[in-house]
């Protein structure tokens, strides 16, 4: 019999299971104040930010874009915030591909992650998005769970700041750690809302309940798209003793419930941790 199995790819970095995303849309002037409560509490969020909106009334500066999200993600919500469904094609590429080049010139890094205008899509929007350089694309359609999206290009959050945050994540902590996926908690919202609803300390509260903990891994969605899809080309022996991992990525897994870090570009003796770089052109 194998201890090393199961074999199971539930783990995040650091052999952690559990992890907590947050992804705002607009780039509405309240982006200033929930940047510098979720830094407070070490939550990572991803903006996705209208570059014509930039610089108008009640949106940031495009000057501030940098400094103001930084250790967050920028990414896209197209140019003007249309519905792409019902653009044609060649609309639809504009949108985004703009909206990129125009937010790559403020942040200074390739923007790879997107959401959808009204949340809403269609399939022959989603399959554009990879041509694009879109490596993922948030919708609104909430889950109420902490399952992983099959499909990175119609990411569902597990739900909307206003629908029970504070005791959705008391269920996070309860997950038990060899569950059959990982478990990521994908909140979204807008900052405007906590500005008109009056119910910052709900952020305020989410923060003490969720931020700066051992057990989380705090990520930008273009960082679970990213480390998921790594994982997703690790490959193993017949027999499960070992694992070749060829990305650029650390990973970690599970086998025989327990944790095993595969380096970047190696192969792993999963019995004894011990990992080798990978030659494939040596015996």
């Amino acid at each position: 019999m194998n201890d090393l199995l199961p074999i199971s790819l539930t783990l995040f970095p650091g052999g952690k299971f559990r992890a907590l995303t947050l992804s705002f849309d607009d780039g509405g002037h309240n982006d200033r104040k929930l940047v510098e409560i979720l830094n407070r509490y070490g939550l990572r969020s991803s903006f996705h930010l209208n570059s014509s909106l930039l610089g108008q009334e009640d949106h940031i500066k495009r000057d501030e874009v940098a400094s103001l999200y930084q250790g967050h993600e920028v990414a896209v919500h197209t140019v003007s915030h249309p519905f792409l469904q019902h653009l044609p094609p060649t609309a639809v590429i504009d949108e985004i591909l703009k909206n990129r080049l125009d937010l790559e010139q403020l942040c200074g890094y390739p923007v790879r992650g997107m959401s959808y205008p009204f949340g809403t899509w269609s399939p022959e929007v989603a399959a554009l998005l990879p041509s694009l350089g879109i490596r993922y694309s948030r919708t609104c359609h909430t889950t109420k769970n902490f399952d992983l999206s099959h499909d990175f290009l119609t990411l569902s959050p597990t739900m909307h700041h206003k629908d029970g945050i504070l005791e959705k994540a008391q269920e996070l902590f309860d997950l038990h750690r060899w569950r059959p996926q990982l478990g990521v908690f994908h909140v979204w919202g807008h900052s405007h809302e906590f500005a008109l609803d009056n119910n910052w300390d709900l952020i305020e509260k989410f923060g003490e309940k969720t931020g700066r903990r051992d057990d989380i891994w705090y990520a930008t969605s273009i960082e679970i798209t990213d480390y998921c899809t790594a994982m997703r080309r690790v490959e193993f022996s017949a027999d499960f003793t070992t694992a070749l991992n060829p990305t650029a990525a650390e990973i970690w897994i599970a086998a025989g419930n327990k944790p095993v870090k595969l380096a970047p570009g190696s192969r792993t003796n999963l019995a004894t941790g011990e990992s080798v770089p990978y030659q494939p052109w040596k015996a």
